[in-house]
């Protein structure tokens, strides 16, 4: 048995897959102790950990470091560059605002120890370390008494020996997290970042996925990377900086996964939970970025391509002091929510606004597990229609409207604004909000199809189980393009393979069932930015370079190609399976029921999806009920069930 997990802001969301049917569940999310909600969901399940697979999403590294809770962690570097984290990129967040409040540093300055040691772009050696060296730094550190400890040479990615050096120096209870391990390439700053957050949040991360793999023995336990692969929860406490976009990640697989069994390889994807939503753009595979960012972070580890805005189910609305209605991106989160859970909430939010709409059945909510308080949501939605001299109804719509808005401009950013037309790809909606929104979207960029995957309000979980087990790997390796010959390329991108494999080999995995994809970080001499190609021969990738980035950038230069950074992707085999599909007797195709919906003079049906047959269509105005989610179907859209049970939507009149 495969079990797909992921723990989202809001609700921890399961899937379990016996090989031939799947079964999906959800609980309350506790962001104070994870694991409890994890240990709650098997229990309702009734899962017999023995023999059982389990495949995680984890937020404990995100929330660590978006809420600023990582360990006491030292930084040790070149002597002189102790500050480079602190210097950042000297970037202005607000560029007209001559006083801006300053961010604390990511390291104090007490923490930022320096060592003598210093190699050079040449990779030869300028300074050794010395004893004097290492008594003054054991010494400071047992003063510091930090847990974890980031060490960040310069070009550590030609020669690590320093860097291993002074790991082997430290004491065996500090957690060490060394760049030439965590990131091999150029820029110091990004690198550093990088090793600092992996050390910051590393004891957290190895702490809790050790609790977690107690209390699921005898399971096999694997854990969700922030580029879409597996790894071991063993080793994965070691790559907490990987993990950062660990569930949507899972998301990203599981739209893939439905995409290519419904024949669409080109996909606008749209997650909508209780707290954020992301968008991302799949073209045939997921897009990766070195270019990510946390917080006010660069995280330059590969990752997923996807923007994030605060955007969800739980965003709360407000009146500015402008007297304007504004939404998000404070959440209701899971505790209180929305005004509607009847927990305490007083405050509208999208959750409220649909259900005061009729939009959101109060008696559908989680399959009936949990009734939504109608009462409570008008009231909430009155605190800001009433000052805006505006009906329950008018103030719903507006929050919606706004929400909406904030969505599209999202999918703008990953699409529009990267020379790639939205009107060419199908928007794939999930998140256990996102059938609400998805039509409207749709609209908004001028789509004309849609995707509501089957189990669409666990699709991140059901991704996890698609997922293969996989390394990202990567080393600067500067020139000219076209001063290195094909077969030195392709002997320095199989060194890398040949790393990943022998990681991975540690897990048990099977090396016949590695495959390797390798690519190029390329740019034109002079710039700073990097565009990434698959190798496919020396001439021919930079040639599918000019050609990226005339599409991207609007234009193509004279000038010579350089190398920056070769990458391989390494991935296992995925788990073998497969959507069962749905019944096709139509005799089987119950009346649905009908509602009031704000906007609409007559009844609109109410559709179980669960009931819904193979081959099923109908026009909008329609709600599409499950136990995850609520599909809202509005006039002017129609809608027809795939064979697996996917809503096909698709825009019949402008």
């Amino acid at each position: 048995m495969w079990l797909g997990i992921d723990t989202g802001g809001t609700f921890t969301d399961f899937v379990l897959f016996d090989g031939r049917e799947l079964r999906v569940h959800k609980v309350l999310s506790t962001p104070h102790a994870p694991e409890e909600a994890i240990l709650q969901g098997i229990a309702d399940l009734g899962v017999d950990l023995e023999g059982l697979q389990v495949v995680h999403g984890s937020t404990v590294a995100t929330n660590a470091v978006l809420e600023r809770k990582g360990v006491r962690t030292a930084y040790i570097t070149n002597r002189g560059l102790g500050d480079v984290l602190t210097i950042g990129r000297q970037a202005r967040r607000e560029l007209y605002n001559l006083q801006p409040e300053p961010l604390p540093p990511p390291v104090p300055r007490e923490l930022c120890l320096e060592v003598g040691a210093r190699i050079g772009a040449d990779g030869g050696r300028i300074g050794a370390l010395t004893d004097e060296d290492k008594q003054a730094l054991l010494a400071r550190l047992a003063e510091l008494r930090p847990e974890a400890v980031a060490i960040n040479l310069l070009f550590s990615f030609l020669d690590d020996s320093d860097e291993r050096t002074l790991a082997a120096w430290l004491p065996d209870n500090v957690f060490v997290s060394r760049s030439s391990e965590v990131l091999p390439e150029y820029k110091e700053y990004e690198r550093g970042i990088a090793t600092w957050l992996n050390a910051w949040v590393g004891p957290l991360v190895d702490g809790y996925l050790r609790r977690l793999g107690e209390g699921l023995r005898p399971a096999s336990v694997t854990v969700m990377q922030s580029a879409g692969g597996t790894v071991s929860a063993a080793q994965a406490g070691r790559r907490a900086v990987r993990l950062l976009l660990s569930g949507p990640a899972g998301g990203l697989m599981g739209a893939r996964f439905i995409g290519r069994q419904a024949g669409d390889t080109r996909l606008l994807t749209f997650d909508m939970g209780g707290t954020s939503t992301d968008v991302a753009l799949i073209d045939g595979d997921i897009q990766l970025t070195s270019e990510g960012r946390i917080g006010p972070w660069p995280v330059a580890v590969p990752m997923v391509d996807m923007h994030t805005i605060g955007a969800g189910g739980g965003s709360i609305a407000y009146i500015d002091a402008g007297g304007l209605l504004q939404v998000g991106p404070e959440s209701a989160g899971a505790d209180p929510g929305p005004a509607c859970y009847g927990r305490g909430g007083a405050r509208p939010a999208v959750t409220d606004a649909n259900l005061v709409l009729g939009r959101l059945q109060p008696d559908a909510f989680l399959g009936g597990a949990m009734t939504l308080d109608v009462q409570a949501a008008r009231q909430a939605v009155a605190t800001v229609a009433e000052p805006l001299g505006l009906t329950l109804e008018a103030a719903a719509r507006g929050i919606i409207d706004i929400a909406n808005e904030h969505m599209a401009q999202a999918l703008r950013v990953i699409s529009v604004q990267r020379g790639i037309d939205p009107r060419e790809h199908v928007l794939v909606s999930f998140g256990g909000a996102g059938g609400l929104h998805v039509c409207a979207l749709a609209e908004a960029l001028g789509m004309r199809r849609a995707i509501v995957p089957v189990q669409a309000g666990v699709l991140s979980a059901l991704g996890m189980l698609a997922a293969p087990r996989a390394r990202q790997l990567s080393r600067t390796l500067t020139g000219l393009l076209r001063d290195f010959t094909g077969e030195a390329l392709e002997q320095a991108l199989q060194s890398l393979a040949d790393a990943g494999i022998a990681a991975m080999r540690e897990e048990g995995i099977p090396t016949g069932d590695l495959e390797a994809g390798f690519s190029l970080d390329l740019r034109y001499r002079g710039q700073s930015y990097t565009l990434n190609l698959p190798w496919q021969g020396q001439e021919e990738t930079g040639e599918a370079f000019h050609l990226l980035h005339n599409r991207r950038y609007g234009h193509r230069l004279d000038t010579p190609v350089e190398l920056v950074n070769i990458r391989c992707n390494l991935h296992g085999r995925p788990p073998e399976m497969h959507l069962p599909p749905v019944a096709i007797d139509a005799t089987q195709r119950p009346a649905p029921r009908e509602v009031t919906v704000s906007g609409y003079p007559d009844a609109v049906p109410v559709w179980p999806r669960g009931l819904l047959t193979a081959g099923q269509s109908f026009n909008g105005p329609a709600l599409v009920t499950e136990t995850v989610a609520t599909t809202w179907l509005p006039a002017g859209w129609g809608c027809q069930v795939d064979p697996v049970g996917n809503l096909q939507l698709e825009r019949i009149r402008e």
